[in-house]
């Protein structure tokens, strides 16, 4: 009775090869998305919205500003760490990634227009400096 290809869990006439098989551990991958070194030029030539063209664009990376702790969230907190009992929220410790995201803030050189793009994943970045071809291994320090 429970030998048909509904009672086997399989979708009648869709062939077995079409299902992806997930890998036993993603871990088991190279890891694509970390490079070593990222290197990228100074200046790029990309579609600006504003101009609704391609324009040469200054790129620079962005960084987040300085907290004012005037928000929302901020003051709750202050009111509620004020006076006796200690730490009232937990504190976090669990940190799971080593690496941030690069933010590369694009500026149009024609009207100024500036944007944010997101980039992989990577420990060091670089904007645009030479490679270390015929540099030494250890830098300048130890000759």
């Amino acid at each position: 009775e429970g030998t048909g290809k509904v009672a086997q869990g399989l979708k009648v006439g869709v062939p077995r090869h079409t299902y992806h098989i997930q890998p036993p551990c993603r871990f088991l991958h190279p890891p694509f998305f970390f490079v070593t070194m990222v290197n990228i030029p100074k200046t790029r030539n990309t579609y600006c919205r504003k101009c609704k063209k391609h324009t040469p664009h200054k790129v620079s990376q962005y960084k987040t500003g300085k907290k004012t702790g005037k928000a929302q969230g901020d003051r709750r907190y202050e009111k509620k760490q004020k006076g006796f009992g200690g730490q009232t929220k937990p504190v976090f410790h669990k940190k799971a990634k080593t690496t941030k995201k690069i933010v590369l803030k694009l500026e149009c050189t024609k009207c100024k227009a500036k944007r944010m793009k997101p980039i992989k994943r990577t420990k060091h970045f670089e904007l645009g400096t030479d490679s270390k071809k015929g540099k030494n291994e250890y830098g300048s320090k130890y000759r």
